[in-house]
């Protein structure tokens, strides 16, 4: 077992840690724009090369346009939310991170499940679907109960490593 003692307190985890959940909820909101905007600027260079595939074939490959954001938007996820820092470049930049609740690094076919699942809450539910947040232990969203995963600040002074 892993124990900390943290200002007269034993921390099991960084979990346990209610400074953990510290403004999550707002740098969530924040680093979800910033990715969001990132994968718009990805976009760019993909589309002009999806373009020139649809030239070199007559036209046959402009049908990648209708699944380009998409599978930038998964690479992307896949990429940096399943890397080893266990997020996004829009949640490093304000300071959240992606753990599960198990301990064991988040995987990018985690980090897909849980995007896909976001947006098909925000499809079914949505904005509401932060209203979660409000209700739920440790600020959790919908899809973060559904697959056992919780997103903390990474900049705490505790780790459990």
């Amino acid at each position: 077992m892993n124990s900390t003692i943290l200002e007269g307190e034993i921390m099991n985890s960084r979990l346990d840690d209610a400074r953990a959940y510290d403004g999550v909820r707002t740098r969530r909101i924040l680093a979800f724009c910033i990715d969001y905007l990132i994968v718009g600027l990805l976009l760019i260079p993909f589309a002009i090369l999806v373009f020139l595939i649809g030239i070199l074939t007559l036209g046959l490959g402009w049908m990648l346009f209708g699944i380009l954001g998409p599978a930038v938007a998964l690479a992307y996820i896949w990429n940096t939310l399943g890397g080893p820092k266990q997020a996004t470049t829009g949640m490093q930049i304000m300071g959240i991170r992606l753990d599960r609740l198990d301990g064991k690094p988040v995987d990018g076919m985690l980090a897909v499940v849980h995007s896909v699942l976001f947006w098909a809450g925000n499809v079914v539910l949505t904005p509401l679907i932060l209203l979660a947040t409000l209700f739920l232990d440790r600020k959790r969203t919908l899809h973060d109960l559904l697959l056992g995963t919780v997103v903390t600040r990474s900049d705490t002074a505790m780790s459990d490593r």
